[in-house]
């Protein structure tokens, strides 16, 4: 077996679990219309409005819903059969597709007609990213290929991303909006398929003595004893609040920057995509143990140079190189952060400590992107996107410290070991 063949089917491994590769394939189908549902949306907003605010708008009311209900998420994955919460919230989405489709094609609709289905679609993804995101631990046979297959998950994502939006500008210049939203409400049917398709073990009802509250209350007090999920949570928050927002003013570079079309938006998209997608492969590629820690602190720094160069380019070649850099270094906020917390949460806590993921990632984007669109009025978009910039470079740097802590600590603790037990040592 050669090197690139081994490299390969580490990258590869977790496809050994049928219903990880059924999951993987029907995924893939819905999130390219999910990503071209998102073009569209962001495209159709700004075409109505010319406002970077309305674009934050449309952001903050897609993701607080699910900032505020995520919790419940969390319990509900945990209390009940996670299976048939994520099959229910799936055919949630298919029926929110549908009505977002129909509203288009009759071409009678408002932008706040548009935002309250935005609004649908967070509550649903509440409980459906804790339900799906837990589930994927039971998909995966061998647990030690559960990295692997968090990082195949990114990949899945981003590639979608790549595929999405420039498959939504296409669409959009030559069938219309309409077509863009019924393509997306289609792709619900490769993953509901997916799901009905896989044999997983028997669910095994649990007791669970304590109410919704109780149980919320039992998940923040084991957070709080784990520090290093805390601190997973926290620069997620920070990253979430104030860098990953940045996304809300691509229509603004693909409108009034470089003078383009609704194409010219899916491809700075695709190409951020492009970057997201080369990262998740890179993380796929890692070996067993490497350092996820030190790979998340390199990637920010990444992130936030990416997007400092971006902002004030006016060159589109140059541009389009340094989004892809920005998307590889964001890739592994999302991953890395997912799967320090898989590998670390105990199975019990396993929902509600991702629901605190979510809650952390869904909750402060929205926020994040009001503050883009207000802040972009007083100092203009390619000032805010620089700001953002600079602020990854500032949360990178808290990372470093906290790793040198940590490094600091445990050789504390040998140093102490070895002075307690002088005779191990030798």
């Amino acid at each position: 077996m050669t090197t690139e063949t081994i490299k390969t089917f580490r990258t590869f491994r977790a496809f050994k679990s049928r219903n990880y590769s059924l999951y993987f394939a029907g995924q893939s189908i819905s999130l390219i219309g999910t990503w071209m549902q998102k073009t569209a949306v962001s495209w159709v907003i700004y075409s109505l409005t010319h406002s970077t605010f309305m674009l934050g708008l449309t952001l903050f009311a897609s993701l607080f819903p699910s900032f505020l209900f995520s919790l419940i998420g969390g319990v509900v994955s945990d209390r009940y059969n996670r299976y048939r919460v994520l099959l229910a919230t799936q055919v949630a989405s298919l029926i929110q597709a549908v009505l977002l489709a129909i509203l288009i094609l009759l071409k009678h609709y408002t932008v706040w007609e548009i935002i309250s289905l935005s609004v649908l679609l967070g509550i649903i993804n509440a409980f459906d990213v804790p339900a799906r995101q837990s589930l994927v631990y039971d998909m995966v046979e061998e647990k030690d290929d559960l990295p692997n297959a968090l990082a195949l998950n990114s990949s899945m994502v981003n590639l979608s991303r790549i595929v999405g939006p420039a498959l939504a500008g296409i669409v959009l210049e030559s069938l219309g909006d309409g077509v863009c939203f019924l393509l997306n409400a289609l792709s619900f049917v490769a993953v509901i398929g997916s799901l009905l398709l896989m044999k997983l073990p028997k669910y095994v009802k649990k007791e669970h003595p304590k109410n919704v509250f109780g149980e919320l209350k039992e998940g923040l007090a084991y957070i709080r004893r784990t520090p290093s999920i805390a601190f997973v949570l926290v620069m997620l928050a920070l990253i979430s609040l104030m860098v990953l927002p940045f996304s809300t003013l691509i229509p603004y570079y693909a409108k009034d920057v470089f003078k383009g079309t609704a194409s010219t938006f899916g491809v700075i998209d695709s190409f951020i995509g492009l970057g997201a997608f080369s990262g998740a492969i890179f993380l796929a590629s890692q070996k067993a143990g490497a350092d996820l820690k030190k790979i998340l602190f390199i990637n920010t720094l990444v992130f936030g140079a990416g997007l400092i160069l971006f902002s004030h380019e006016h060159s589109y070649p140059l541009a389009l190189v340094f989004v892809t850099i920005a998307g590889f270094g964001m890739m592994s906020q999302i991953t890395v952060s997912n799967t320090l917390i898989q590998t670390t949460v105990e199975p019990d806590m396993r929902g509600r400590v991702i629901s605190f993921y979510a809650m952390a990632f869904f909750g402060m984007q929205p926020l994040g992107g009001l503050l883009v669109g207000l802040l972009s009025k007083w100092v203009g978009a390619a000032d805010t996107l620089m700001i953002e910039g600079i602020a990854a470079l500032l949360i990178g740097l808290l990372h470093w410290r906290y790793m040198r802590r940590e490094k600091l600590k445990h050789q504390q603790q040998l140093v102490l070991k070895e002075t307690e037990h002088p005779m191990q040592t030798v």
